[in-house]
Parts: C-alpha cells; sequence; structure tokens
C-alpha cells in the first residue's frame, strides 16, 4: 500500500500547483483538481455535475500522468471506478497528518503503480 501514496518516478513536478487542471480517467474526463484541497501524496478531484458535485480523495500512486503543458492529470482508473470509490470526508483535517488513509487506501491499492 506504500505506492498508493507516493507518485511515480517522473509523474509530478512538486513546484507546481495541480489546482484547476484537469482530470481524465482511462475512459474520459471526470472533472477538475480542487485547487484548496491537495497534499504532498494525493490530489482531491471535483467531479461536478459527473457524481451528483462528489468529490473524490484520488492517491498520488494512481496518476499515471500528468501533461503539464494542456494542464490535464491523468488516472490509471475508468470513470465507474472513480464513482465507485469511498466519498471524501471534508470534516477530516488532512493538513493534520494524523487522518486515516485506510479507508482509500484499501480502495485504490490495486490501481497505483
Amino acid at each position: 500500500m506504500e505506492n498508493t501514496w507516493q507518485y511515480g518516478e517522473d509523474v509530478h513536478q512538486p513546484d507546481v500547483d495541480l489546482g484547476g487542471f484537469d482530470v481524465e480517467a482511462s475512459d474520459g474526463g471526470i472533472g477538475e483538481v480542487d485547487e484548496h484541497a491537495i497534499g504532498p501524496d494525493y490530489v482531491v478531484v471535483d467531479t461536478g455535475f459527473w457524481i451528483f458535485d462528489k468529490k473524490r480523495l484520488v492517491p498520488a500512486g494512481v496518476i499515471d500522468r500528468i501533461d503539464y503543458e494542456n494542464e490535464k492529470v491523468y488516472l490509471n482508473m475508468t470513470k465507474d471506478q472513480i464513482k465507485d470509490a469511498p466519498d471524501l470526508d471534508e470534516t477530516v483535517d488532512r493538513s493534520a497528518g494524523d487522518w486515516s488513509r485506510d479507508s482509500y487506501g484499501t480502495y485504490y491499492e490495486p490501481y497505483g503503480w
């Protein structure tokens, strides 16, 4: 499960803010990176109307590649797999470092690098 929370080699440039980048599942667009919810090992995807305004916390290891020129983040998952992912618990303070990744990691582990 360790790789689930790490960007793959040469995937992410840490000095680039991904906020507002479009997010593409393997079978099409699913939303954009929430500009206020980016961590060092995850992004939060705002799915907009696609999944009834739900947000998904997506671990870094699920990101296949990032196209900085076109501002797109590509995931190793389909739209349905993202739709079936756990809802983001917005009551948890992820900046505190003591939040549990278990429910997210368990779901996303098969899709990580």
